[in-house]
């Protein structure tokens, strides 16, 4: 079979008003988010909306995993992925519809809860998909999943999902096929070919030193000198041990010590975050930490040698080439040439790369603009983002509804529609 010719007008108005018609979901979904692994009010919306599109849908897997089958014959299996976490950021966007929920994190503390990230977004676009992939406006054949993916901030989401079987439970797919959303000019996409994501690694660090009373240092070991020491150090790595012409990143995220001003505490905890796109690069800052933080201990005479454990982790996402410019022409075709722009690879890590290894199927995962249009000199995101435009991850992150949702349920229609079959192509048999 020949693969589908996308209706454009009707997928166009399909969108359109399925956009119309979520705009409450989403701004329900925004005002409601939930933590890694505890996204059960929202796995419960999706799998209620799948059910009443004639889905077939399987729950809790991965723990809060949502998954909708739709078959229409033989052909192609399409896997499409959004993931539904959010983040412990207290939002500041003054929204009418901001959060101001609450959760409990990892760690057992009561922290703010935000959408800092779109996944909201990226939930209500694939669940205007299914309604349109569901409905007139498109024919095609083959089987389309739809995962509905949790705890992708903290890297074990798609894993844990694969872990648990969801291959075994759902047929394995042809193609992977995802999008993000990102500070580009809102109703534009893009994508880039092999290596597009940074791989991740997640170190948390305990130094230890002896604690005491804050009028009488010299007989403490004072952890707190000990970790600044280790920070600063740290921030030389990137900039003497890694070539110019390789990538890296390695932040300082937490730093956690005592609890009054007045006591030298007994250890001090560092979170570390490492970026890379190479094995080379990965293992020589990963080298490079421990090295410093146990040399900064064993300067400031700590009795007891520091621990060093390793936490979430991403493979670096890669983009298979042929499918990945198949889709954009598809792009280019059904949403205009100039909804298509160029962007660069990101040191921002994905987890979906892991469904797409573990089915041994291509993936393609693109950027999807959500960001005021008038603040960008032009439609390419440069080294810096424009004065006035948060990144993700930023307490004022507020992905603009229209025109992000109607062109982000368009492309992941467009994209399904690119890789399932044509249902009226005549095969060489005469055959239907």
């Amino acid at each position: 079979m020949a693969n589908v010719k996308v209706q454009v007008e009707p997928v166009a108005k399909a969108s359109g008003d399925a956009a119309d018609e979520l705009r409450s979901v989403y701004e329900d979904l925004h005002r409601n988010p939930e933590l890694s692994f505890a996204e059960h009010r929202t796995a419960g919306i999706v799998a209620e909306r799948l059910r009443s599109l004639g889905y077939a849908v399987q729950t809790g897997i991965g723990r809060t995993g949502v998954v909708g089958v739709l078959a229409r014959g033989s052909g192609p299996t399409v896997l499409v992925r959004a993931d539904m976490d959010a983040l412990p950021v207290r939002e500041q966007t003054g929204l009418a519809y901001a959060s101001t929920a609450t959760g409990i994190d990892p760690a057992g503390n009561e922290v703010p809860v935000m959408h800092a990230c779109g996944h909201d977004m990226h939930v209500t676009a694939l669940l205007g998909a299914a309604e349109v992939l569901a409905g007139e406006a498109a024919e095609w054949a083959g089987t389309l999943v739809l995962v509905f993916q949790p705890a992708e901030e903290n890297g074990g989401g798609a894993q844990v999902m694969v872990d648990d079987g969801l291959f075994d439970r759902v047929p394995t797919p042809d193609i992977v096929l995802g999008q993000h959303v990102m500070p580009l000019p809102a109703g534009t996409l893009g994508a880039v070919a092999g290596p597009a994501f940074a791989a991740t690694d997640e170190l948390d660090i305990r130094m230890f030193g002896r604690g005491g009373h804050g009028s009488q240092p010299e007989s403490t070991i004072d952890p707190v000198v000990m970790a600044a020491a280790t920070v600063m150090r740290l921030q030389a790595v990137v900039s003497r041990e890694i070539a110019g012409a390789e990538t890296g990143v390695l932040t300082v995220g937490q730093i956690h010590a005592g609890t009054k001003n007045n006591i030298i505490p007994d250890e001090a905890r560092l979170g570390v975050n490492i970026r890379s796109y190479t094995d080379s690069v990965r293992e020589r800052l990963v080298g490079a930490v421990t090295r410093i933080v146990n040399a900064e201990a064993q300067a400031s005479g700590a009795a007891r040698e520091p621990e060093i454990s390793r936490g979430d982790a991403f493979p670096v996402l890669v983009n298979d080439a042929q499918a990945t410019a198949r889709t954009l022409d598809a792009f280019r075709a059904c949403l205009g040439d100039g909804a298509v722009i160029e962007v660069p690879r990101l040191m921002g890590s994905e987890d979906v790369g892991n469904l797409a290894a573990a089915a041994g199927a291509p993936l393609v995962y693109w950027l999807l603009g959500g960001a005021d249009p008038a603040l960008f000199a032009d439609a390419a995101l440069g080294p810096s983002l424009p004065a006035g435009v948060p990144s993700n991850h930023s307490p004022f992150f507020a992905p603009l509804p229209e025109p992000t949702l109607r062109t982000g349920i368009a492309a992941l229609v467009t994209a399904a529609l690119t890789w399932l079959d044509d249902p009226n192509e005549t095969t060489s048999k005469g055959e239907r």
